[in-house]
């Protein structure tokens, strides 16, 4: 899709600033780090049954609300906090997205390997390029994300089904779903 810059997007971006942004800057590019990956995972987790930019708009607020979306500050979370961030208005209150990600930062502790690296050992083999030419030839699972998900479920990470996989998968760089057309097909 033309943009009033000239360039041309994912249709799935519109024209929505925040939405260009993430596209331009963030979304398909390799993501590494701990708590960068739990906030992807967790944001895709609140992100289920809405819209992105709901996400995206909120997104400061998030940080904010989730220490930075540092793993060990949030596992400290109690019901105190649960009742705080359910009473913020700058979030999703969702008791039950909220309950996961302060369950999900107390897995994440446990892990034996660090988060990102269980999540990158999912990505599928770099030498296998895919370059969809239209939205409509880009999934909503594979057969990677539908792995990543049994084995995160397996250690007791919730909100975390194969659908949300694929997003974090998308959104951290661990596949790359730019059509064809976009500008950021040709730039990686």
């Amino acid at each position: 899709m033309p943009e009033s810059d000239g360039r041309q997007r994912c249709g799935w971006a519109g024209t929505a600033p925040e939405y260009v942004a993430y596209h331009d800057e963030e979304w398909g590019r390799p993501l590494r780090g701990v708590g960068a990956m739990f906030e992807r995972l967790s944001l895709e987790a609140f992100q289920s049954g809405l819209s992105w930019l709901v996400i995206l708009r909120k997104r400061p607020a998030f940080r904010t609300a989730f220490a930075g979306f540092d793993p060990a500050a949030v596992a400290r979370f109690d019901d105190a906090d649960v009742g705080r961030l359910l009473a913020d208005a700058g979030i999703v209150r969702n008791r039950a997205k909220i309950e996961a990600t302060v369950h999900n930062a107390r897995r994440v502790l446990e892990l034996e390997n660090p988060l990102d690296e269980l999540l990158w050992s999912f990505a599928p083999d770099p030498g296998v390029h895919r370059r969809p030419v239209t939205l409509a030839e880009v999934p909503a699972t594979s057969t990677e994300s539908v792995a990543m998900a049994r084995e995160l479920k397996r250690r007791g990470l919730r909100f975390v089904g194969p659908t949300t996989c694929y997003a974090l998968m998308q959104a951290a760089g661990l596949v790359d779903d730019h059509v064809q057309a976009c500008w950021r097909a040709a730039t990686g």
